[in-house]
C-alpha cells in the first residue's frame, strides 16, 4: 500500500459519503435511461425526488423506508421545494410551467391532495421555487423574469371554504432577465437574476437593487440568518464574477467584497467515500476564477456553492475557505443542517455530510471501516493532533484501529498510524487537571496485608484509628457495593496475607459452620458463598471484597496513571506465582486452628490446573507448527483430542460450581480452601478482570446442583451456557485456547475419552449423535470460541442440523443479553430498532446476527429486507439459516440484495455470494419453484414446451438469469439445464442448451414454443450450418402435420408473436443465405410446394437489393481506384 500524504493543518472538516443512495434510486426505478431524477429538495423529514416521468417521490429520511408517490400529468418535474416550517406541504413545478402545491395529510393519516394549481407561469420554464419562512406562501420565478406568490389558507379547518374561494396569485415583480435563485427571510424576498440581485420587502412592497455593477451569467444569492449569540443582524451574500462575494446588509447596501480567487488555488480535499480510496495531491494549482450559480446557507457560519468541477464551502465573514472538493457534474444541491444531497447531470443522487475529521473517523470506526478510517487519520493527522476533539478520538481508539489492520496489506498504513499515535501529547499532561481534581476527593493507601483502603474527603475527615478499621465505612459505600453481593469476583490479589502487622489493622469476623444460624457477614456487607473456620479464609474474602471495590472505583473515575506516591505493589506473574505460593504458608501469621492451616498448605492450588492447561496448550501449538501434523488429518485430530482431554479436566463443571462427589449439600473446609486456591489465579491478567468478573456461577446454581449425584453432572451442563470464562485467563493463553477450541469445532473433535471414578472409559458422550455433541461442546466452551469462525464452521459442517445453529444463536443471545441495547430492542417499531442497532452495535460484531434474529422473530420478512444494509456483516448464508422454514422469504431477501447493486455490478456481486459453489443449484431451485407459473401452463403431458409458454412472467426471472449466466463447470451447467427444463423455465433452458452446444435440443424446443422472435434480432438463435437449417425445416414440417391447439396460453395465436411455420422459416433462410441458395435447399427438402406468393415476391426483392448493393460496391471501388491513381500521378 502506498504512503498516504498528509493534509495541511488548517483543514479541520471534510465531506463524507457514508451510504450510497443507488439502491434507493434502483428501488424507485430512477436509474434507467428512460426515467431519471430531474429535481431534488430536502426538509427535516423528507427527501423529495422529482422524475422525468412527472412523478414526485417523497422518502422519509429516517430509515429511507416510508415513501409517498405524487403523480403529475402536466409534464416532467422541473423544480421542487419543501416547506421548512411545516413538513406537510410541498410545492412542485412541471415542465409545462404549472405549479402544484400538495398537502400530504400525514398527521391525519389521510391521502395527499392538491390544494392549489397555479397556471400563472404556464408555457414558461419555472427556474426557482421558495417557501415563506412564517406563513404558507410559495414564491415562483421563471426564465422570463416574472416572480409571483401563491398564498395558501393557513387554517386546515377552512379547507372546504378554500376550495371555493382561493387566494389569487400575486405578481411580485418582473425583473430584466431569467430568475436564477430565490430566497426568503423575515419578510424580505431575495431575487437573483442573470444581471443583478434585488431585495424586496413583500409587506410594504419596496424594492432595492443590490450594488451598482451588473453581471452577465448565472450567479446566486442567499440570506445569512442573524446570529443571536453574537448580536449579528441578518446579512445577504451575492455571487460576483471572479470567485467574489458581496456582503450586503438587510437594507440592500453593499458592505464589502470578499475575494476567494487566490484562496482556491489550494488542492482539493478528498471526499471520504467507500467508492474510492481518498487521495490528496500537494501540488498547488493556479487561482480559480469561478462563477457560483447558487449560494446556500449551510450550518451556522458557512455558505455553500458549486460548479461543474466541485463543491466549495466558505466562511465568508472570516474570508476563509473551509474546504473544496472535486465532485463532478452537479446539477443541483439541497441542504439540511450539515447534510448535502447532490443531484448529478446523469440523474444520480449522492448523500454527503459535512463534519469534523474526528467525527468522521468515529463514524467510520463505528461502522467497522478500518482501512478507510486509518487512511483518513493519516491524511488529516495534523488536524487530529491540533484539534480539541481529543476527548472523543483517543489514543485507545487509535490503538484499536491499528490492531484491526492487516499487517500484510497495510504495512505502510500501520507505520503511519503508529507515528500519529506517537505524536499525540502524553496523557499525563492531558489528564493532569483531571487527576488533581480526583485526588482532591479520594486517595488510596495499601496496608501491609495487601488490602486497599480508600479515604474519601467528601464524606468528612476521620481519624487514622477509625480509618484503619474496615467497619468504619459509611452506608454509601455499602450501597455502592450491593451490586457485588449477588456474584463473587474472580480476579483477586495473589497474596493471602502479609506481615505480622495484619492482626493490628484487620479485625477478623468468625465464620461458623452451623447451618441453622444466620449467616455472618464480613465487613463491607458482602456475604461469603462458602463457610470456613479458618481466619485465613476470612482474610482472603475481605481482601477480595476491597479489591473489587477499588476496581469498581477506578472504572468510574477513569484510567489513572499511578504517581510515585501512589505506587501499587506489583502483582506476581508467570513463574513468580509458584514462588509466591510456596512462600505464602511461611509469611502468613499463625492461627489457632493449625489443622485448618495444614489443609490450606496441603491442598493442591487451582493454579496448578491452569498451569497444566497452559503447558498442554503450548505443546499442542508447537505440534501444530509441524507440517507433518498440520496437513495430516489423523495426526491433527489426535493432537486436538489429547489437548481437549486436558481442557475438559480444567474446566469441568464440578470444579467451578462446587458440586461434591458425595452428594452432600454442605461443603467441607477442604473444599472451601480449594475454592480459595482456585481464586488465586485471578491475577493472571489484570486487563481481563472486567470481562471475566461476571462468569462465576451464582449461589443458586450451587444449591440446586449440590444435591445431585455424579451421574447427573451433565444435566445442568446441557442447559448452562458458559458465555464468559469461569476464571481469569491471560491474553496470550486466551488467544491460543480460542484457536485450538475453534479448530476442534471445525474438525469435529468434540469430545475425548474421559475416565469415570471407577477408572473405566466413559463412552456415553461418544454414543451421542454428532449434533448433540456439537451442541454440548458449544455450551461448555462458548467463551473460548472465535465466534466468527465458529459461525462459518457451523454453516458448512452442520447444514442439515438446525439444532446446532439454534444453539449457537442461543449462546449469542445469552452473551448479548447483558448489553443495554438488547433490552431496548424489545420495544419500538422496525425503523426505530434498526436505527438503534445501527448506532449501538459495530458492524463487525459477531453479536449482530443475534440482534438480527430478534428482529426476524418479531417482524418476519420485512426485517429480512432491512438486513440488506448490514451486508457483508450478515451474509445470505446467515439469513438462509434464520428463515430455513420459510425459503420464500429468503428468496425475497436475496433478490432485494442483488437488486440493491447497480445493474453492471450484479453478476460479479452474485458470484461473490455463491460460496460454496453448491449454493448455486440450491438457489436456482428455490427461484424456479417460487412465484412461478403452474407447470401445466408451461409443459404439456409429454413434458414438451407449450406454445408461447416462454412469455410467462416469473417472479424471480432476473435472479434466475443472473445465476444461469455466471461461469460454472460443465456438470453444474448440465444440472442447471435439467432444473430449468423440469420447471418449465424455457428462456434459461434455451440459453443453457446453446451454451452446452446442445443446439439440436434447443431448436426442437424453439419449434415447440412457436415464436419466430426467438430466431430473429441480435439475440436470436439462428442456425449456423446447412445441417442445422435442414433440421429446423424438418422439425417445422413435422410440426405442421400435428393438430394445432386452439388457443395459446396468452390468447389467440393471431394476437401473439409470429408463429414458426415453413414460410416464415423459409423467409429467414432466404435472408441469411440468399434467395438462390435458400430455394435450392427448400427444393432438396421438398418444401417448395408449401410456399406462397409472398415468399416469391420477397425473394425477388432480395435479388434486386443484392444486385443494387453489388453495383453500389462496384461503383465505390471504381471511384476509390480512380482517386488513388490520380494521387499517384
Amino acid at each position: 500500500m502506498t504512503f498516504v500524504p498528509v493534509i495541511p493543518e488548517s483543514y479541520s472538516h471534510v465531506l463524507a459519503e457514508f451510504e450510497s443512495l443507488d439502491p434507493l434510486l434502483s428501488a424507485l426505478r430512477l436509474d434507467s435511461s428512460r426515467l431519471k431524477c430531474t429535481s431534488i429538495a430536502v426538509s427535516r423529514k423528507w427527501l423529495a425526488l422529482g422524475s422525468s416521468g412527472g412523478g414526485l417521490n417523497l422518502i422519509q429520511k429516517d430509515g429511507w423506508k416510508h415513501r409517498l408517490f405524487l403523480s403529475h400529468r402536466e409534464g416532467a418535474i422541473s423544480q421542487v421545494a419543501c416547506c421548512l416550517h411545516d413538513d406537510d406541504y410541498v410545492a412542485v413545478a412541471t415542465s409545462q410551467g404549472l405549479v402544484v402545491v400538495w398537502e400530504l395529510n400525514q398527521e391525519r393519516r389521510g391521502k395527499p391532495e392538491r390544494i392549489y394549481v397555479s397556471s400563472e407561469h404556464k408555457g414558461r420554464k419555472v427556474t426557482a421555487l421558495c417557501w415563506d419562512t412564517a406563513i404558507l406562501r410559495v414564491f415562483v420565478g421563471d426564465h422570463m423574469g416574472k416572480v409571483s406568490a401563491i398564498k395558501l389558507s393557513t387554517s386546515k379547518q377552512a379547507k372546504a371554504a378554500a376550495a371555493f374561494v382561493m387566494f389569487p396569485v400575486q405578481t411580485i415583480t418582473t425583473v430584466d432577465s431569467c430568475v436564477v435563485q430565490l430566497d426568503y427571510l423575515d419578510g424580505r424576498l431575495l431575487i437573483s437574476s442573470l444581471t443583478r440581485s434585488f431585495l424586496c420587502d413583500t409587506e410594504r412592497e419596496k424594492f432595492w437593487k443590490i450594488g451598482n455593477k451588473e453581471r452577465d451569467g448565472e450567479y446566486g444569492a442567499c440570506f445569512f440568518p442573524a446570529r443571536c449569540s453574537v448580536g449579528q443582524p441578518p446579512l445577504v451574500y451575492c455571487a460576483r464574477p471572479g470567485s467574489r462575494l458581496w456582503e450586503v446588509n438587510f437594507d440592500g447596501e453593499v458592505i464589502s467584497t470578499h475575494q476567494f480567487k487566490n484562496l482556491l488555488s489550494s488542492p482539493p480535499l478528498p471526499v471520504i467515500t467507500l467508492r474510492t480510496e481518498p487521495q490528496y495531491d500537494h501540488t498547488v494549482g493556479s487561482s480559480q476564477s469561478l462563477s457560483f450559480p447558487k449560494l446556500l446557507h449551510l450550518s451556522e457560519q458557512c455558505v455553500l456553492t458549486w460548479t461543474e468541477r466541485g463543491i466549495y464551502i466558505f466562511i465568508p465573514q472570516n474570508v476563509q475557505v473551509l474546504l473544496w472538493s472535486e465532485v463532478k457534474d452537479i446539477q443541483d444541491v439541497a441542504v439540511c443542517k450539515s447534510e448535502l444531497f447532490c443531484l448529478h447531470l446523469s440523474g444520480k443522487v449522492s448523500h454527503l455530510s459535512l463534519l469534523s475529521v474526528e467525527r468522521c473517523v468515529e463514524r467510520l470506526l463505528r461502522r467497522g471501516l478500518w482501512n478507510l478510517a486509518a487512511r483518513t487519520c493519516c491524511l488529516f493527522q495534523n488536524s487530529i493532533i491540533a484539534s480539541r476533539g481529543r476527548k472523543s478520538l483517543t489514543v485507545d481508539k487509535l490503538e484499536h484501529l491499528r490492531s484491526q489492520l492487516d499487517l500484510t496489506t497495510c504495512s505502510d498504513l500501520i507505520s503511519q498510524l503508529e507515528e500519529l499515535i506517537l505524536k499525540f501529547e502524553p496523557l499525563d499532561s492531558a489528564c493532569s487537571s483531571r487527576r488533581s481534581s480526583i485526588s482532591s476527593h479520594e486517595s488510596f493507601s495499601i496496608l501491609d496485608s495487601g488490602i486497599y483502603r480508600i479515604i474519601s474527603s467528601r464524606r468528612g475527615s476521620q481519624s487514622d484509628e477509625d480509618s484503619c478499621s474496615l467497619h468504619s465505612q459509611t452506608l454509601s459505600e455499602d450501597e455502592r457495593l450491593k451490586e457485588f453481593a449477588s456474584h463473587q469476583e474472580e480476579d483477586q490479589p495473589d497474596q493471602c496475607c502479609g506481615s505480622q502487622g495484619n492482626e493490628d489493622s484487620v479485625s477478623h469476623v468468625p465464620v461458623t459452620l452451623e447451618t441453622d444460624k444466620n449467616e455472618t457477614f464480613l465487613p463491607f456487607g458482602i456475604p461469603l458463598s462458602f463457610r470456613s473456620s479458618s481466619p485465613l479464609v476470612s482474610l482472603q474474602a475481605v481482601k477480595e471484597s476491597v479489591s473489587s471495590f477499588v476496581r469498581k472505583t477506578t472504572e468510574k473515575i477513569g484510567t489513572l496513571h499511578t504517581s510515585p506516591d501512589l505506587k501499587v505493589r506489583p502483582e506476581p506473574r508467570g513463574d513468580e506465582q509458584s514462588c509466591e505460593e510456596d512462600m505464602s504458608p511461611i509469611t502468613c501469621p499463625k492461627e489457632e486452628d493449625t489443622e485448618g492451616e495444614k489443609e490450606v498448605t496441603g491442598q493442591p492450588p487451582e493454579e496448578d490446573k491452569l498451569q497444566e492447561l497452559k503447558i498442554a496448550t503450548a505443546e499442542a501449538m508447537t505440534k501444530l507448527q509441524d507440517p507433518l501434523v498440520l496437513f495430516e488429518p489423523t495426526s491433527l485430530r489426535m493432537v486436538l483430542q489429547e489437548w481437549l482431554s486436558q481442557l475438559e479436566k480444567t474446566f469441568a463443571i464440578k470444579d467451578f460450581l462446587g458440586i461434591s462427589h458425595t452428594g452432600h449439600s454442605s461443603m467441607t473446609p477442604n473444599q472451601d480452601v480449594l475454592l480459595l486456591d482456585e481464586s488465586k489465579k485471578g491475577i493472571l491478567d489484570d486487563d481481563n478482570e472486567k470481562e471475566k468478573r461476571d462468569s462465576l456461577c451464582n449461589e443458586e446454581t450451587v444449591d440446586q446442583t449440590a444435591c445431585e449425584s455424579v451421574n447427573t453432572l451433565r444435566e445442568p451442563l446441557d442447559d448452562l451456557f458458559r458465555v464468559s470464562s469461569p476464571c481469569s485467563i491471560a491474553n496470550g493463553l486466551q488467544k491460543d485456547l480460542a484457536e485450538l477450541t475453534t479448530l476442534c469445532l471445525e474438525l469435529n473433535v468434540l469430545n475425548s475419552e474421559m475416565k469415570s471414578t471407577s477408572g473405566h472409559v466413559d463412552h456415553t458422550l461418544q454414543q451421542c449423535s454428532p449434533e448433540t455433541l456439537a451442541c454440548q461442546f458449544l455450551k461448555k466452551y462458548f467463551f473460548l470460541l472465535d465466534l466468527t469462525r465458529a459461525k462459518e464452521s457451523i454453516k458448512l459442517s452442520y447444514t442439515n442440523s438446525p439444532s446446532v445453529w439454534d444453539t449457537f444463536i442461543e449462546g449469542l443471545k445469552e452473551m448479548a443479553s447483558s448489553n443495554p441495547t438488547y433490552m431496548e430492542m424489545e420495544e419500538g417499531d422496525l425503523p426505530t430498532r434498526l436505527k438503534l442497532l445501527d448506532d449501538s452495535v459495530p458492524y463487525d460484531s459477531p453479536l449482530l446476527i443475534a440482534y438480527a434474529t430478534l428482529l426476524y422473530e418479531k417482524f418476519g420478512e420485512s426485517a429480512l429486507r432491512a438486513l440488506i444494509r448490514f451486508y457483508p456483516s450478515i451474509l445470505p448464508s446467515d439469513v438462509m439459516q434464520l428463515c430455513r422454514h420459510h425459503p420464500a422469504q429468503f428468496l425475497a431477501y436475496l433478490d432485494s440484495l442483488v437488486k440493491s447493486r447497480p445493474e453492471d455490478q450484479r453478476p460479479s456481486f452474485l458470484e461473490a455470494l455463491l460460496q460454496p459453489e453448491s449454493l448455486r443449484l440450491d438457489w436456482l431451485l428455490l427461484a424456479v419453484s417460487h412465484d412461478a407459473p403452474p407447470s401445466t401452463s408451461t409443459m404439456d403431458d409429454e413434458g414438451d414446451p407449450r406454445p408461447h409458454s416462454h412469455l410467462f412472467s416469473w417472479g424471480y426471472s432476473q435472479l434466475i438469469l443472473h445465476l444461469i449466466k455466471l461461469p460454472a463447470d460443465f456438470t453444474t451447467k448440465e444440472k442447471m439445464t435439467d432444473i430449468c427444463r423440469s420447471h418449465g423455465f424455457w428462456p434459461g433452458y434455451l440459453m443453457l442448451c446453446l451454451e452446452l452446444q446442445r443446439r439440436r435440443e434447443a431448436f426442437t424446443n424453439i419449434v415447440y414454443l412457436n415464436d419466430m422472435s426467438l430466431m430473429e434480432g441480435d439475440n436470436g438463435w439462428i442456425p449456423e450450418t446447412v445441417e442445422e437449417w435442414k433440421l429446423l425445416l424438418h422439425l417445422v414440417q413435422n410440426k405442421s402435420t400435428r393438430p394445432a391447439p386452439k388457443k395459446s396460453p396468452n390468447g389467440n395465436f393471431s394476437d401473439g408473436p409470429s408463429p414458426i411455420n415453413v414460410e416464415n422459416v423459409a423467409l429467414l433462410l432466404a435472408k441469411a443465405m440468399g434467395p438462390d441458395q435458400a430455394w435450392s435447399l427448400l427444393q432438396e427438402c421438398g418444401l417448395t410446394l408449401e410456399l406462397s406468393e409472398r415468399f416469391t415476391r420477397t425473394c425477388d426483392i432480395l435479388r434486386i437489393a443484392e444486385k443494387r448493393q453489388r453495383a453500389l460496391i462496384q461503383s465505390m471501388l471504381e471511384k476509390c481506384d480512380r482517386f488513388l491513381w490520380s494521387q499517384q500521378a
